[in-house]
């Protein structure tokens, strides 16, 4: 059985109302995992499971190793030419640093949005779907199905639908950044990772993706980058503390900001640095 078929049939599982304490899945497992940038070393022995159906945030102070873990996982990282990595980083128990799997066809399982939101320069709707046709998809009746779905798991089709064919460029930042999760969503991702999507958002439009967030989990495994401790605790499962390349904590997320076992998470999460 080949990966995307093996996740295809792990993503189609109804979910349950009820998971028992260390029952998740594991959707990522990092085994001593290390990357450089030429002669750089950026992450250093990172050991991490990511769960499935959890929010997972992923904090530290700025160089510490954050969004380059959060981009090794859907390989964006290699975009730079002088990255290295060695040691292991399995998605549903297969080493995507092993080079069997494309780029490309993880990335349809793995989504990203980034800090910024970037849409296309084109309709709201070409925007949703621009996926779905890349996949070959051109049936009308169903590329509008994929388009309100997914504007309705983002949350913002009651905002967009009489503006469907309107430049993307018109909505406000808020209002861009659930666009392109739902870009993400129309092709029925496994996991969504977010590079502090709600950083260059005011308060009203945070609190809409962060609930937004929240509310995805039910389907979705997310893994988010923060600098807002706030947000951290306010929409995470589990956090894992980044510093200097290294995962110095990872736990539920109540206890790394209420009984962390690190000293630095313990400064850290309680502002004595960073």
């Amino acid at each position: 059985m080949d990966l995307i078929t093996k996740n295809a049939q792990i993503h189609a599982k109804p979910k349950q109302e009820h998971v028992e304490e260390n029952a998740y899945e594991v959707v990522f497992e990092a085994q001593n995992l290390n990357l450089w940038y030429g002669t750089q070393q950026a992450l250093k022995d990172i050991n991490l499971k990511i769960e499935k159906q959890q929010v997972t945030a992923i904090i530290g102070p700025s160089g510490c190793g954050k969004s380059t873990f959060l981009k090794l996982l859907n390989r964006m990282v290699e975009l730079v030419p002088t990255v290295k990595t060695e040691g292991k980083l399995l998605y549903h128990g297969n080493d995507i640093l092993d080079g069997e799997l494309r780029a490309e066809e993880l990335r349809t399982h793995v989504g990203m949005v980034f800090q910024k939101p970037n849409p296309f320069p084109k309709s709201v709707f070409e925007n949703v779907v621009y996926g779905a046709r890349r996949h070959g998809i051109k049936n009308k009746n169903l590329l509008m199905e994929i388009a309100e779905r997914s504007l309705r798991d983002a949350a913002l089709w009651d905002e967009v639908k009489d503006r469907l064919h309107t430049s993307a460029y018109g909505l406000s930042g808020g209002q861009q950044q659930r666009l392109c999760i739902a870009r993400c969503l129309a092709v029925e991702p496994d996991v969504l990772l977010l590079d502090e999507p709600t950083s260059a958002l005011d308060p009203v439009a945070s609190y809409r993706v962060e609930d937004l967030i929240v509310r995805l989990k039910q389907q979705y495994t997310i893994v988010i980058v923060t600098h807002s401790m706030q947000q951290a605790s306010r929409i995470s499962d589990k956090t894992a503390f980044f510093l200097n390349g290294e995962v110095i904590e990872y736990d539920k997320t109540e206890t790394i900001f209420s009984n962390p076992a690190d000293e630095r998470t313990d400064n850290y999460v309680t502002g004595r640095f960073g």
